[in-house]
């Protein structure tokens, strides 16, 4: 695309940002707003959840030391520094923020970008007065607004609790940093990727990264005399996830840290303007392989065309619920001397796992109960990623085929629901085999756990129907409300045992309805009405789509 000047007062490179704002915001105005109420709602209740079960120093000072020297807690909540209400707020809260933050900012710089290139917004755009460096500069300038609300908005939460006003911007400031760094990445990737997928699958994977390192620091850090503060090792430091908890809000409030941020998220972004004038317009650095000069036999099927488009979604998730489950399954045989020692988060594992004797078991359905959120984002994505193929207007070449519309949404809804499947026994295994390892039976405890994962898989699969439901019946508005109604599901199944809940209202959530195995027994009945109602709702989405229009937006 040829750089165009215009006005007096704006250099060619840069022309129409404002305009590009503005088209921005307006395709962001329910998804923005709702990843922010996310945002207020789970760090509100959160800290209100501690507040009540921690009411005295004596209490946040155990859960302070017990957390410090377990490695489990480190690598999974986040780093320990201080026993105040604060510090134990932002050692249970600030990671999931980070992550968050990281995963909102570096997909709404690739919706702007790189989507638009691979949709053709951008070269309609482009035949207006646009700069080369236009739309990327719009997409960070309402990342940057939308981390720096965000982090104005948690820290008006914090000091409404009662927390100090330093220790609470400190909080929102790092968490907007953590957001505004992963915008460079999602800058960068944008434009080294061919499409939008690629881009958001190697920012995702910078994700990735960024939390393994934090956490191989922080496990393998030091405590200090108090007990209660750790200091990371080198790897928290290569992290951005890392540099947030370092700067240890309501502890140190180490605001030199920021400095860290601004360094990255400038050479983020300088990276990523020098990438753009290097590269074709809708074109990727890094060009796709060729394919055979054969398809596969599989390929010209309905079924076999979604598989190859789906398979590398579902191979990226996979081999984060291996390393996830792993983490978690190496870890569980030292619960129950870390449990007995946490005061009141016995009591919470004991609720969100369904009341269990045994510590151990609460946390596998704690684990299984949090990982099957993991594979709901998973079924959310992929079936979103059949609407894409709609709007992109790609489906349009295939349905004037003898492939109806019925069929081919059938074999994506297919594909979706085998990688549901597989991801569950992925995880089961997974959590499995070295929990077995370190309890010295290394195939003993599949047997509990296996069915302890699959046991959500109706769950996920009412969550993928609804989404399904949303294609057919609201295809413009359906990546707003299908990931809105998975916040409030995650929402209710994550923290309405903690707060009491009415019961109609847990009722809501399908992952209430899940036994938490191998906490419970196994009851057949609420898997099997789950199962049905998926079922109901994905041939409702079905029937919606065969009465409507094709590519709508």
């Amino acid at each position: 695309m040829t750089t165009v000047a215009t006005g007096r007062h704006t250099s060619p490179a840069y022309a129409g940002t404002g305009r590009l704002i503005r088209l921005a915001l307006r395709r962001d105005r329910v998804q923005v707003p709702v990843w922010l109420v996310a945002f207020v709602l789970v760090y509100a209740v959160s800290v209100w959840s501690l507040k009540d079960l921690y009411p005295t120093p004596a209490d946040l000072h155990l859960i302070a030391a017990s957390s410090a020297v377990s490695p489990v807690v480190l690598a999974t909540n986040g780093l320990v520094s201080g026993d105040s209400l604060g510090a134990v707020v932002t050692a249970q809260t600030l990671l999931f923020l980070a992550l968050a933050a990281g995963l909102m900012n570096s997909m709404m710089v690739v919706r702007h970008t790189r989507q638009n290139e691979e949709t053709g917004r951008a070269e309609l755009v482009g035949a207006a007065v646009v700069g080369r460096r236009a739309m990327l500069t719009a997409a960070l300038l309402v990342a940057l607004a939308t981390d720096v609300v965000l982090a104005v908005l948690l820290a008006v939460v914090s000091v409404a609790f009662g927390l100090p006003v330093a220790g609470s911007v400190a909080l929102g400031a790092a968490t907007g940093a953590t957001g505004l760094a992963f915008a460079g990445v999602g800058a960068v990737t944008a434009q080294v990727a061919q499409g939008s997928r690629a881009a958001n699958g190697l920012a995702g994977a910078a994700l990735g990264l960024s939390f393994l390192l934090r956490a191989v620091g922080d496990t393998t850090g030091s405590v200090d005399e108090s007990g209660i503060r750790v200091t990371s090792a080198w790897p928290s430091w290569l992290s951005p996830i890392g540099w947030a908890q370092q700067v240890r809000p309501y502890d140190v409030d180490a605001w030199w840290v920021f400095a860290i941020f601004a360094v990255f998220a400038v050479a983020a972004v300088w990276l990523a303007y020098a990438l753009t004038g290097r590269r074709d317009h809708g074109a990727g650095l890094v060009q796709p392989r060729p394919g055979p000069a054969r398809a596969a036999a599989h390929l010209p099927t309905a079924l076999g065309f979604a598989w190859r488009m789906q398979r590398t979604t579902l191979m990226w998730w996979a081999l984060g619920i291996v390393v996830l489950g792993a983490t978690y399954g190496s870890v569980a045989n030292e619960m129950d001397s870390f449990l007995d020692e946490g005061g009141g988060v016995a009591d919470m594992m004991t609720q969100l796992g369904g009341g269990a004797e045994a510590l151990t078991d609460a946390y596998f359905a704690v684990i299984f109960l949090m990982m099957s959120f993991f594979t709901a984002a998973y079924a959310v994505q992929s079936v979103l990623r059949m609407h894409g193929e709609e709007t992109s207007g790609r489906v349009e070449p295939l349905l004037s085929t003898a492939l109806g519309r019925i069929r081919w949404m059938l074999s994506h809804v297919a594909v979706v629901v085998v990688g549901i499947v597989v991801l569950h026994i992925v995880l089961g295994v997974a959590v499995a085999i070295p929990y077995g390892v370190a309890i010295g039976d290394p195939g003993g405890p599949l047997g509990d756990l296996l069915p302890a994962s699959l046991a959500f898989v109706p769950a996920v699969l009412l969550v993928a129907a609804a989404t399904v439901l949303c294609v057919g019946a609201l295809p413009r508005r359906a990546a707003s409300v299908a990931w809105a109604l998975f916040a409030v599901w995650v929402l209710i199944g994550q923290i309405g045992p903690l707060l009491n809940l009415p019961q109609w209202v847990m009722d809501l959530s399908p992952f209430v309805h899940v036994p938490a195995l191998p906490a419970a027994d196994l009851r057949a009945m609420p898997l099997i009405v789950l199962t049905v109602v998926a079922v109901l709702l994905a041939a409702a989405g079905v029937a919606a789509l065969r009465r409507r229009d094709i590519s709508v937006q």
